[in-house]
């Protein structure tokens, strides 16, 4: 039985996504090579040059011809991509409760007081924009 379709990157698709977010346009070969040295996802030419095409097809990829290779560079952004996949959770797991969300990460999330700081910092920067 075929997998449904999904409106989010799988979890191989966000990492080439994260890779070309961070430097791009790549070719084929220096995809390849991120994948390997910083998610220790070690695969073959063919394999990376059928997911990049299955990404173009999907929209989160554009895709250059320079001389012989293919360049690729993300069409989608990053922060679309992030704030629908938190969106999903957030209706699916936690009924939309955006506190029960944050409760649940700072109770299995292992904090260091820095975070904490920051979250309390981002927490006061939101109460005031909402006052305004």
């Amino acid at each position: 039985m075929a997998r449904s379709g999904s409106n989010y990157p799988t979890e191989l698709e966000l990492e080439i996504l994260k890779i070309l977010w961070d430097t791009s346009p790549l070719p084929v070969r220096d995809v390849r090579a991120r994948l390997a040295q910083q998610a220790g996802r070690p695969l073959s030419h063919s394999s990376v040059i059928t997911m990049l095409n299955i990404m173009v097809r999907k929209g989160y990829l554009r895709r250059k011809k320079d001389g012989k290779a293919f360049l690729f560079t993300p069409q989608v952004e990053r922060q679309s991509v992030s704030g629908g996949i938190v969106g999903d959770l957030l209706a699916r797991v936690f009924d939309g409760s955006p506190s029960a969300m944050v409760l649940n990460l700072i109770e299995t999330a292992d904090l260091d007081a820095d975070e904490v700081a920051e979250l309390r910092r981002l927490i006061a920067r939101k109460t005031k924009e909402q006052q305004k």
